[in-house]
């Protein structure tokens, strides 16, 4: 099992084998030896029996290259070597010392491949350190590789004849191990994971994969990045491998012809999850994210693109189509919309719009291309249409529960056209295109639910402009009958209820005007304006109070009357000119 390195075995100071020796404790004094020879755990002691000397006055001993070996001091162990290989090799050998010269050369050789064999354990066990002691071998193997690297280029700068194995790219070695190590490690995850029954073969093997280059990338920033120096980079290294290595596999993977449900699972892994593990805080801090460049070309990515949103595309249109059909299904069956506070409901809205919204964001996280993603909705217009098409069924139908229907779905006019104008998930012709269908979706809603209403009005409607309009109860019979009709209207949501009443308002107002303009009455002298003027005035005022009363925000439609009111009472001609074409400029529809 892992465990993080301590702060003791995060330097990499280039101490010697003496003061290795004076800091090692245990280690220092299991390889002291006494005046006879032999160990001795306790430190040596007197021909007397007396106590032996204080640790500071004890006698510095070197260790041998075997003990160094043993005591995994692999720099320590390096250096002796060296030391050694510069003795053989730095003078001239006589003539009767050849012999036993060879031999020495021999047994540096072999020591050397003995250090190699210890280096090569070392540092493959870098992904799976498990104690404080491996971490110092691997802090000492890295310092002995550097040591190397450094008896190599001096080689290279002297004119004479170098040993065999010289030179000996350690380094090189290194890198080749480290490449090897992460191609088994990805070859073979540690343990198989995912949902066995509901995953294929290929999602749990791009899965087990990922899971252990994530694993192996939070051990190397959090400990082996300790033991390294900050010039080799390593855990820059380490990511290119992982990215190379993990690209590659991918890459064959890519190369199959793949089904819907593996090809959105590898596009996910190259375009999601793989970044969102690099963009981990104490991944990004020390890996530059962007030279790794993408784990998939683009001739195999654009395939997988172009099926993954071409299935998405394809899944969306199944799914909100079926919650259309589940609504044509309840008006079949005769069922009334749901109330909820005295508001007809319908959930076809609520549930297209957090499918859109789910599908188009997820495969705007999956692409990281806004343009593409939108290209989902790209048919919405098809679908509205097959919305509309359902609703003016509805209205032509003209059941007990037809009203009820069109309230509700008023609601869900609102919602889509919220949804449209609030969130950029549309190409622009398709918002565009599906905000026209709603507004004539809801205008036919708005007509059919008033027409009723006008024709009870009617005969109210047909007394403005007549003697009798100039009748205070003749118009109070219009508001009474109003006011007892807006009951009717009720049902819709507070916002769709005040467009509703608002737009009755409007054409209450229309029609008065047609009405007046059309009038029977004629306004023989000054009083008769001047009644006119009160009456016209004051209906104004009434016909503003009760609407504003039952929600209606058409303060402006106030207004019109009572500039006209102001037209009935002027007696100059030019004036009366004047207030005409003000108010024809004001309201064009007027003409």
């Amino acid at each position: 099992m892992r465990t993080q390195s301590g702060s003791s075995t995060t330097g990499t100071s280039n101490s010697s084998p003496e003061q290795t020796l004076r800091a090692g404790g245990k280690w220092f004094k299991k390889f002291w030896r006494s005046p006879t020879g032999q160990p001795s755990d306790n430190g040596p002691s007197t021909t007397d029996g007396h106590q032996s000397p204080t640790e500071e006055e004890r006698p510095v001993v070197t260790p041998t290259f075997e003990e160094c070996l043993e005591g995994q001091y692999l720099f320590e162990a390096t250096q002796l070597l060296i030391d050694r290989e510069k003795h053989l090799f730095g003078e001239k050998t006589k003539a009767d010392a050849l012999k036993a010269h060879e031999e020495a050369v021999k047994k540096l050789a072999a020591d050397y491949e003995a250090l190699e064999k210890r280096l090569e354990q070392t540092v493959q066990q870098s992904l799976s350190l498990s104690t404080e002691e491996e971490v110092s071998a691997l802090i000492s193997a890295v310092k002995a590789i550097n040591l190397e690297e450094e008896q190599d280029q001096l080689w290279g700068q002297i004119c004479r004849t170098p040993p065999a194995w010289r030179p000996k790219k350690w380094k090189e070695h290194h890198d080749k191990m480290l490449h090897e190590l992460v191609y088994s490690r990805l070859e073979n995850p540690s343990s198989l994971i995912g949902d066995q029954v509901n995953q294929s073969s290929i999602q749990a093997d791009i899965q087990s994969m990922g899971k252990q280059l994530k694993e192996d990338m939070e051990w190397v920033v959090e400990v082996v990045n300790n033991c390294y120096p900050p010039e080799m980079d390593i855990c820059n290294f380490y990511a290119r491998q992982y990215h190379q290595t993990f690209s590659a596999r991918l890459k064959k993977i890519a190369d199959f012809v793949l089904d819907d449900k593996d090809c959105s699972f590898l596009l996910r892994w190259v375009k999601e999850f793989y970044p969102g593990i690099l963009e981990k805080p104490e991944l990004a801090s020390n890996i530059n994210t962007e030279a790794l460049g993408n784990l998939l070309p683009d001739e195999l990515l654009k395939p997988l693109e172009e099926q993954y949103l071409s299935k998405q595309q394809s899944d969306l249109m199944i799914y909100i189509g079926r919650v259309l059909d589940e609504a044509k299904k309840e008006w079949d069956q005769g069922k009334e919309p749901t109330r909820y506070d005295g508001c007809y409901s319908s959930p076809v809205a609520y549930d297209v719009i957090q499918l859109i919204n789910g599908i188009v964001t997820s495969a705007h996280i999956t692409v990281r291309d806004q343009h593409k993603a939108q290209e989902i909705t790209s048919n919405l217009t098809d679908f509205m249409q097959r919305y509309q098409k359902f609703h003016e069924d509805v209205i032509k139908q003209n059941k007990p529960h037809s009203k009820a229907f069109i309230k509700a779905n008023l609601s869900c006019v609102e919602k889509f056209r919220d949804f449209l104008v609030e969130h950029n998930l549309f190409p622009e012709d398709v918002r565009e295109n599906c905000l026209q269908v709603l507004t004539e979706m809801k205008q036919s809603a708005h007509t059919y639910l008033l027409t009723p209403v006008h024709k009870i009005l009617k005969p109210h409607y047909q007394k403005v402009g007549t003697s009798d309009w100039l009748k205070k109860n003749t118009f109070e019979k219009l508001l009474n009958s109003t006011e007892d009709v807006l009951q009717e209207l009720q049902g819709s949501t507070q916002s769709c209820h005040q467009e509703l009443i608002g737009q009755l308002q409007q054409e209450m107002t229309v029609e008065y005007v047609r009405r007046l303009l059309k009038g029977e009455v004629k306004l023989k002298d000054k009083d008769c304006q001047l009644k006119a003027y009160e009456t016209v005035k004051e209906n104004a005022e009434r016909l503003h109070e009760l609407f504003a009363r039952m929600g209606s925000k058409q303060d402006w439609l106030k207004e019109i009357l009572t500039k006209i009111a102001e037209v009935l009472k002027l007696q100059d001609i030019p004036a009366i000119q004047m207030q005409i074409v003000s108010l024809g400029s004001a309201y064009p529809d007027l003409r």
